[in-house]
């Protein structure tokens, strides 16, 4: 039997710019609690705009939005597609993680995401973004 999936693409505000080093530990705790939790997934992060998309068990999806929706350093909290699958696109990746830069991609993908209309278009921007990402970070996992 295939294991049911929740497949989430969200968008939120960072409250202040986030530095490197402030990145890099969002990312080394979102690893380990993802890692822990069976949620696998990625994440841009351009300007002030996070967008991230979460895979895994239903339950445990859920509970990771709440806490990111708590979360003092996000605002403006908005899930942009939610779908139920049975296959894992981000596998590899508790936290897959590559930078931007303006030109190399993804701003097409992030700017059509952000301003979506409805579920088709926003899961033509998310696979357009996942592409970018699959391409950027090839086969490594983190």
């Amino acid at each position: 039997m295939t294991e049911q999936l929740t497949f989430i693409v969200y968008a939120s505000r960072a409250v202040e710019p986030f530095d490197h080093d402030r990145l890099v530990d969002l990312l080394t705790e979102s690893r380990a609690n993802n890692s822990r939790d069976g949620i696998t997934g990625m994440l841009v992060y351009r300007d002030l705009d996070f967008i991230q998309i979460l895979e895994g068990p239903d339950a445990a999806v859920r509970a990771l939005l709440e806490r990111i929706a708590r979360d003092p350093r996000h605002t403006d909290v908005r899930v942009l597609l939610e779908e139920q699958t049975t296959e894992r696109k981000y596998a590899a990746w508790s936290m897959g993680y590559e930078p931007t830069t303006p030109g190399d991609g993804s701003d097409g993908a992030v700017d059509a995401l952000q301003s979506s209309d409805g579920d088709e278009s926003t899961r033509e921007s998310a696979d357009v973004l996942g592409g970018w990402f699959h391409g950027r970070a090839g086969g490594s996992g983190a």
